[in-house]
C-alpha cells in the first residue's frame, strides 16, 4: 500500500513538472515571437477599375498627336482644375477620344432604333461626335470656375489666419505653411496652392518667384492682388500684419459691393420669370372661375332667345 502511494505522488510530481516546463518554454516561445522582428506579407496587387480605366485612357491619349503650343496652355487649365499629374494631358485627350466616340456610337444606335433617315442619321451622328468632343474641354472649364470660388471663398478667412500668425511673430513662409495646416479641412483648396508655394521655396526657388507661380496657377483676381501686395511688402519692407489687414478689409468690401450689386439686379432678373410663370398661374386662378360661370350662364340664355 505504502509504495503505491509512493508511486502516485511521484507521478503526480512527474506530470507537474511537465506540465510547468511545457508552460514556461510556450511563454518563452511567445515572447521570442514578439520581440522578432515579422516578415511582412506581401499581399496581391490588385488594380481598381478607375486605375485601369485612367491607363486606357492615358494610352489612348499617347497616340492622339498634340500640338506643342496647345500644350502649355492645357497643362496650365489643368492644374488650375486641380489635376497635376504627369499624365494628366494624355488622360484628357484620351477621354475626349472615347467621349468622342461613345456619344458618336451612342447616337448612331438610337437613330437606328428609332429608324431616322440616313441624312438625318449622318447629321445626328456629327452632332452628337462634336458634343462629345467639347464635352471634357467643357467639364474642365466647370472645374476651374468650381475651384476658383472655392478660394475666393476662403480668401478671407485665410487672410484673418494669417494676420494672427504673422502679429504672432513668425514669418512669412512659416505662416502661409501654418495655415495650410490649420485650413486643409475648412478650404482644401487654397491650403493646396499654399502647400505647392512652399515646397517650391524648399526647392530653390525665390519668394517672388513662388508667389508668382501661386497667382499664376490659381488664376483667381483677389489672390493675385494678394500676391501683389505681399511683393510690395517685401520689396519695401513695410509690415506684413498691416498690409494683410488692409487687404483682408478691402476683399470684405468687394465681397459686401459684389452683394449689394447682386441683390439690385436681382429685381429686373425676376421681371420675366414673374411673367411667364406666376402671372399665368394667378391669370387662371383669379378670372377662370369668373369665366366658366359666365359660360354657363350666358350660352343659355343666348341659344333660349
Amino acid at each position: 500500500m505504502l509504495g503505491v502511494l509512493t508511486l502516485l505522488v511521484f507521478v503526480s510530481v512527474a506530470v507537474v513538472t511537465a506540465l510547468l516546463g511545457l508552460r514556461i518554454s510556450d511563454w518563452r516561445t511567445r515572447a521570442v515571437d514578439r520581440i522578432k522582428p515579422r516578415d511582412r506579407a506581401v499581399e496581391p496587387f490588385i488594380p481598381s477599375p478607375s486605375l485601369i480605366w485612367q491607363e486606357l485612357v492615358s494610352r489612348v491619349g499617347s497616340l492622339v498627336p498634340a500640338s506643342p503650343k496647345d500644350l502649355p496652355r492645357l497643362k496650365r487649365r489643368l492644374i488650375r482644375a486641380g489635376f497635376r499629374l504627369q499624365a494628366a494631358p494624355l488622360v484628357f485627350n484620351g477621354a475626349r477620344v472615347v467621349s468622342t466616340v461613345a456619344f458618336a456610337l451612342l447616337a448612331l444606335v438610337a437613330g437606328q432604333q428609332s429608324h431616322v433617315a440616313p441624312g438625318n442619321l449622318l447629321y445626328l451622328t456629327g452632332g452628337a461626335a462634336f458634343l462629345g468632343y467639347i464635352a471634357p474641354m467643357k467639364y474642365l472649364s466647370f472645374r476651374i470656375r468650381r475651384r476658383q470660388r472655392a478660394i475666393e471663398k476662403g480668401l478671407p478667412n485665410t487672410l484673418d489666419l494669417m494676420v494672427v500668425c504673422v502679429e504672432s511673430g513668425l514669418g512669412l513662409d512659416q505662416t502661409t505653411l501654418q495655415v495650410a495646416k490649420e485650413l486643409q479641412f475648412a478650404y482644401p483648396e487654397i491650403c493646396e496652392e499654399f502647400t505647392v508655394m512652399n515646397l517650391e521655396m524648399r526647392a530653390g526657388k525665390r519668394r517672388n518667384e513662388a508667389l508668382h507661380n501661386l497667382a499664376e496657377r490659381a488664376g483667381v483676381e483677389e489672390l493675385k492682388k494678394l500676391v501683389a501686395v505681399l511683393i510690395q511688402t517685401d520689396r519695401f519692407g513695410t509690415s506684413i500684419a498691416q498690409s494683410l489687414r488692409g487687404h483682408s478689409d478691402y476683399m470684405r468690401v468687394m465681397a459686401r459691393q459684389r452683394a449689394e450689386e447682386r441683390a439690385a439686379k436681382l429685381a429686373v432678373k425676376l421681371v420675366f420669370p414673374i411673367f411667364f410663370c406666376v402671372l399665368p398661374s394667378l391669370f387662371v386662378v383669379t378670372v377662370g372661375p369668373v369665366l366658366t360661370k359666365l359660360v354657363r350662364d350666358l350660352l343659355p340664355m343666348i341659344e333660349n332667345m
